[in-house]
């Protein structure tokens, strides 16, 4: 059996036509959705969501593709576009009995949370995002050779096919090595949660290659409109994340500015990992997001 994160109940719950999510869930109080991020499960949050829990009610799902949760077939550019995945969500709370909600998600799940916070925002009441941009302004900041870390990102952008296969051949290598490289403290992911990363990401090597290709699609698509009509979060919002900007050439904060005006940027010196690395501190900081 898989580690499970203790005190927590599982249960599957359906939130669309032929998907339902795998969530764990414990506490009470004002409603905290977290969402993983890339090549995680929900498992990432365990240490978060215990201190979370002791006051809040901690909902902590598989997103659609990934983990224990469904994966439906890639039958077009809307299946894994985070605007799906983040009605999923909201669909999720609501069969939770929430219809508001705080929301916070690291790497793709951070991405998904974005999304919901843009397309729900009587629905999200504060929103935590970590270690991303958003996945316009995350294309725009990736040029020349210093784009060599997003390699990832070009490779699974490819048509249907080829990624799935090159991926598949070897997929413990692929996704151990971002497990490896992104790490600041390999203590911090113990050998038999890697394992737990490791047999969810084979065993969804389409859908995940769908999740990141429809974010070189659709996902623009939406973000851009988003732009162009002057949508922002409404929401307090916090960002955590590393300054990737001072390699890649961006101001992180100024990017994040233009989407939510109630912003806190914070850089971190920790690993990619941050909310298994440096608990305490990503746990203070969704605390101190739902005071304001």
């Amino acid at each position: 059996m898989p580690p499970v994160i203790t005190g927590f109940d599982y249960r599957r719950v359906p939130v669309a036509e032929g998907v339902s999510l795998n969530v764990a869930v414990a506490g009470s109080g004002s409603p905290i959705v977290l969402l993983h991020g890339f090549p995680q499960t929900h498992l990432m949050w365990r240490h978060v969501a215990a201190d979370l829990a002791a006051d809040h009610t901690v909902i902590c799902p598989d997103l659609r593709g990934y983990g224990a949760s469904d994966k439906p077939a890639e039958t077009g550019p809307d299946v894994y576009a985070k605007r799906a995945m983040a009605a999923d969500v909201v669909a999720l709370a609501r069969a939770l009995g929430h219809e508001r909600f705080a929301l916070a998600g690291h790497d793709r799940g951070a991405l998904v949370a974005f999304r919901a916070g843009l397309d729900h925002p009587g629905t999200i009441t504060h929103l935590a995002c970590l270690d991303v941009l958003p996945t316009l302004d995350m294309w725009e900041a990736m040029h020349g050779v210093t784009a060599a870390v997003g390699f990832h990102l070009y490779l699974m952008a490819q048509p249907p096919g080829l990624p799935e296969r090159m991926i598949a051949a070897s997929a413990d290598a692929f996704f151990g090595h971002f497990l490896d490289v992104w790490t600041g403290d390999p203590g911090a992911v113990p050998a038999d949660v890697r394992a737990a990363y490791l047999d969810a990401c084979r065993d969804a090597v389409p859908s995940i290659v769908a999740d990141y290709r429809a974010s070189a699609g659709v996902d623009v698509e939406h973000d851009l409109a988003d732009r162009e009509a002057g949508n922002r979060l409404r929401m307090p919002v916090t960002v955590l994340q590393h300054d990737w900007g001072a390699a890649l050439g961006y101001d992180a904060a100024a990017l994040w500015g233009a989407w939510a005006s109630d912003l806190r940027h914070d850089t971190v010196a920790h690993g990619h990992f941050m909310a298994e690395e440096a608990p305490a501190e990503v746990a203070a900081a969704l605390r101190d997001l739902l005071t304001r």
